[in-house]
């Protein structure tokens, strides 16, 4: 069987299957604020294992899956460490555009997307699927713009899958999108 990963190319198993050991694949890490800056994370087969044991473990129900994807994301963001070399700190800092290793929320969502597509694309998500980010806010409306990545359970309901306000290696926020898009006002006592 022919294997396709994101930046890998193509490449087949030795037996022909598609096993997980057989797969090796690079995610483009975005950092310094709006994917000014690319890294390339090699994700092999003891990550593949890894995300595969992570994923099991939320196989009975979608809210166990989702706790599992919590999981997945906070193992992924330690691996992208281990290539950056920078612990990104929560939320973005006011100044930090550019500076490497530092994260906003589109590089958090498209670094979190982009792990959730791998997940997907080696059939570990049972209960959801990957869709396109999702945005919220734009100054005139009072709220600041934030960006997060998205699930949709098989029921149809959306979960935002926000890892920007936690601590680098940490489990981010999965809460419905609905939610999700009703926070960043900035005169409100509503969480942020």
């Amino acid at each position: 069987m022919l294997l396709c990963g994101f930046s890998a190319g193509c490449m087949s198993g030795p037996d022909g299957g598609s096993e997980h050991d057989t797969v090796a694949r690079q995610i483009e890490i975005c950092h310094g604020y709006s994917c000014k800056y690319t890294s390339k994370l090699p994700l092999g087969s003891a990550d593949a294992h890894r995300f595969a044991a992570i994923l099991a473990s939320g196989q009975k129900s979608p809210p166990a899956e989702r706790a599992a994807i919590g999981r997945a994301v906070s193992y992924f963001e330690d691996r992208t460490f281990d290539v950056i070399g920078i612990r990104d700190s929560p939320k973005s800092k006011f100044g930090a555009f550019g500076v490497r290793g530092q994260m906003d929320c589109i590089d958090e969502s498209t670094n979190t997307r982009a792990l959730l597509l791998y997940l997907e694309d080696l059939n570990l998500l049972r209960h959801h699927t990957v869709t396109r980010n999702s945005s919220r806010g734009m100054l005139i409306d009072g709220r600041y713009f934030h960006n997060t990545a998205v699930v949709r359970e098989s029921s149809g309901v959306k979960w935002a899958v926000d890892s920007w306000y936690a601590p680098m290696g940490s489990n981010p926020d999965i809460l419905l999108l609905s939610d999700w898009m009703a926070r960043g006002f900035w005169f409100r006592s509503s969480p942020p």
